[in-house]
């Protein structure tokens, strides 16, 4: 390598204040004012004309699917439009008509650009053309794609060892392209695949795998419309997953009732103005929560063996509460379950929860009354120390009722970004399958490596020690995503080379290794044209259905690639030729890719075909009631633990949250327009008792500080707001307080981090 330059790189970018305006927070989600704030953003960032023909395409048949969030889209989706105020935000930031060329990186150094916030780096625009941070240099300048390719292809070479290089895989890959890259690092010789679910959905998948067989849910989106109950937990649809909200409608609008559990009480959960309705922009919009249950931070387990327990009494006093005759069929472990949750007293659970008992006692009688329920969750049940076990308990219940393997019942998982779940289905994770193993020798003629790769939390630490020495990031944001920022950014300036696949500029091209690489690919609105002819990809959605996106919109540069073409040519200059598998014209040729996946991974057989219109189904055991795979044939009833957390006098606990202008990492605006925040990311929410007993005023200026291990983190410059929210919890956004989680605490089993219960104190900056 040249000589090496030091760069004043700042890690978490700008930490000043932008001018916080405080409104009450809203009762309801949607109607007008969404619609108005989407055609805000993709008029500003699109003009008029492209925003509504952009519009007019997203999520329809033959159309390109949202850049967003995995919510599925309806057979038979509405003339109006298939999409919600952030999928029209997502699309505006990928369709926006700024460029970053290399102009802007000539202008702007990298030193420079690091002292910008999210916000600002995110707005700058789309990437153009592939671009190389020189070791000796602060700006990026071109490269051409055939010796960017040989710079990664070099690079891999000198490492001494395959695993001491690390592939990273966001959720917004094709299942084209993550199969293609997966193929590629197994042919590489490592299964150091990380990827964004190790930092979400990895206990839902651990949770579910153990308990049922399969590491998905099982409903589908017409389970919604027959479920006699819904308990949403740890999830905020309103603004992480917005078209939910219709399927909440429909339930209600057919009988059903909704019951809400989260320490916030969130406006998307408590009234639905749905847009695509005039009844719905005109009227007061649809009441949706029954019951709100606002359990403190990560004390679900508390609060679901409560309910189990008080459904126990009723069962024995009255029976018909539980579905005997599916528990003894279906069910291993019922008596030792039973057994535990006699072993807390209902004061106990009820105190640990803080909920009230009235209340408790309101869901209860929803619950034995019910047979068909479908529990929904999100991060705020993965992100905990105890966050396999949060899931399992939720799984219990549905045991205990039955409600599984039946419309309008089952597990519903909430993912997050737009084919993460395709992603893992195609062969992207760490660990080994030997099943999936033998598929690919069989069909491409090498041996796949048999050692268990590293996962997110244990790839950082590889790289933070310099036992991993590059890293290749397809798409996503990796080091704003990560926990422990500082600690992620040491270790990604410890590598000799980083890689990043991008559409828009982000802070993880400004923290690199000593050499860095932008290969900018085209976008899911962008039309993929190969020899005249035009090509399309699949993905999956939350519910385990296929199908295909096909762009239409002028790409923003002639100079991009798509994500297997860059794969293709990277494993292509790699092996030189000299490998079984056909890199380059797997690259080109998307029906090739499909065709060897159909052969390789169960379920995609005939994809061609069946990708048309609205898609299939993949195999899913828990619906069909086939638990084959499972100890002695059956679900597993699991007995779970409380979570332990050890609060000292003056420390609360944590919870990272997204904005409602956000989705994941990605900052569309500074306005939290529902928690009536305006104008500023850097707050933290904060109960009213809690600010008197610590003698907390509202706008104060307080430092977010967490210590593990005896090491001391802090976050800077945050405005105290009083907020309903459980004393002794706060509430602040992500990424401005990833700083906070330690990279090595993190979720049993699945190694989630501790996103979601922090503990912490504050420190009053006068």
């Amino acid at each position: 390598m040249n000589t090496i330059k030091k760069r004043n790189i700042s890690v978490l970018g700008s930490t000043e204040f932008t001018g916080i305006k405080l409104e009450k927070p809203t009762d309801y989600a949607a109607g007008l004012p969404a619609v108005k704030v989407a055609l805000q953003h993709t008029f500003k960032e699109m003009g008029v004309v492209r925003s509504f023909r952009a519009l007019a395409h997203m999520n329809q048949k033959e159309g390109f699917d949202c850049p967003g969030c995995a919510w599925p889209d309806p057979d038979k989706p509405s003339k109006l439009g298939e999409y919600c105020e952030n999928g029209a935000k997502a699309l505006a930031e990928e369709a926006t008509n700024k460029k970053v060329d290399n102009d802007f990186f000539s202008k702007y150094s990298v030193e420079e650009l690091s002292t910008w916030s999210d916000f600002q780096i995110g707005k700058s625009g789309r990437l153009t053309e592939p671009m190389v941070l020189r070791p000796d240099s602060v700006h990026y300048e071109p490269i051409s794609w055939e010796n960017a390719y040989k710079l990664v292809a070099e690079e891999l070479h000198r490492l001494d060892s395959p695993d001491e290089a690390i592939f990273y895989t966001s959720g917004r890959s094709s299942n084209e392209a993550a199969f293609l890259y997966g193929l590629f690092i197994r042919a590489y010789g490592t299964n150091n695949m990380p990827d964004c679910s190790n930092m979400c959905h990895e206990s839902s998948g651990v949770a579910l795998g153990e308990t049922l067989g399969i590491g998905k849910g099982s409903v589908k989106l017409e389970d919604f419309d027959k479920a006699e109950v819904v308990m949403v937990i740890g999830q905020n649809p309103g603004t992480n997953h917005p078209r939910m909200l219709s399927a909440l409608q429909k339930c209600k609008e057919n009988g059903g009732k909704v019951i809400s559990v989260n320490p916030l009480e969130e406006a998307g959960l408590i009234r639905f103005k749905n847009p695509q309705e005039v009844k719905g922009v005109l009227s007061t919009g649809t009441s949706l929560t029954d019951i709100h249950l606002q359990v403190k931070i990560n004390q679900d387990v508390a609060l679901l063996k409560l309910m189990i327990k008080k459904l126990t009494v009723l069962d024995t006093e009255k029976g018909n509460v539980f579905d005997h005759e599916f528990i003894k069929k279906y069910t291993n472990g019922f008596e030792e379950l039973i057994k535990s949750i006699e072993g807390y007293s209902e004061k106990e659970l009820l105190t640990l929860s803080g909920v009230e008992e009235s209340v408790v006692d309101a869901a209860v009688e929803i619950l034995a009354n019910s047979k068909k329920i479908i529990i929904c969750w999100a991060m705020g049940l993965t992100q905990h120390k105890n966050g396999v076990d949060n899931i399992k308990e939720c799984v219990n219940l549905l045991l205990l009722k039955g409600s599984l393997g039946k419309p309008g019942a089952g597990t519903c998982p909430v993912r997050g970004h737009s084919n993460v779940q395709g992603d893992r289905t195609v062969g992207i994770m760490h660990h080994v399958s030997t099943e999936l193993n033998q598929s690919i020798q069989k069909t491409f003629g090498f041996t796949p490596p048999n050692k268990e790769g590293l996962d997110t939390v244990h790839a950082i630490e590889a790289m933070h020690k310099g036992q991993a020495k590059v890293f290749m990031a397809l798409g996503g944001n990796f080091l704003s995503a990560a926990s422990d920022t500082n600690f992620t950014a040491e270790a990604l300036q410890n590598c000799e080379l980083t890689i990043n696949v991008s559409t828009k500029l982000n802070r993880t091209h400004l923290v690199t290794g000593k050499t860095a690489l932008i290969l900018p690919t085209l976008g899911r609105s962008e039309v993929d044209i190969k020899d005249g002819k035009q090509r399309f990809f699949t993905v999956e959605n939350s519910m385990g259905k296929v199908h295909r996106s096909k762009g239409m919109m002028s790409p923003a540069s002639g100079n991009l690639k798509s994500e297997p073409e860059i794969i293709g040519e990277i494993a292509n200059a790699y092996f030189k030729n000299n490998h079984p598998v056909p890199w380059k014209q797997l690259g080109e040729d998307y029906e090739l890719i499909r065709e060897k996946l159909t052969s390789v991974i169960k379920g995609f057989e005939d994809l061609e075909k069946k990708s048309k219109g609205s898609g299939f189904y993949l195999p899913n055991n828990v619906r069909d009631l086939d638990f084959s795979k499972l100890p002695n044939q059956k679900a597993q009833f699991s007995v779970c633990h409380l979570p332990k957390h050890e609060i000292k006098k003056g420390e609360f606990l944590l919870m990272t949250i997204r904005s409602h202008d956000q989705f994941n990492t990605t900052i569309y605006g500074l306005n939290d327009r529902y928690r009536g925040v305006f104008n500023e990311r850097r707050i933290v929410l904060m109960n009213k008792n809690d600010m008197r007993k610590y003698a907390f005023e509202k706008l104060d200026v307080v430092n977010l500080i967490s210590s593990y291990d005896n090491i001391e983190r802090k976050a800077i410059n945050f405005l105290v707001i009083p907020f309903n929210i459980p004393e002794g919890n706060l509430a602040s956004y992500f990424p401005e307080t990833n700083v906070l989680v330690p990279y090595n605490h993190f979720a049993d089993k699945s190694n989630t981090p501790i996103s979601k219960s922090i503990v912490i104190s504050l420190e009053k900056v006068e």
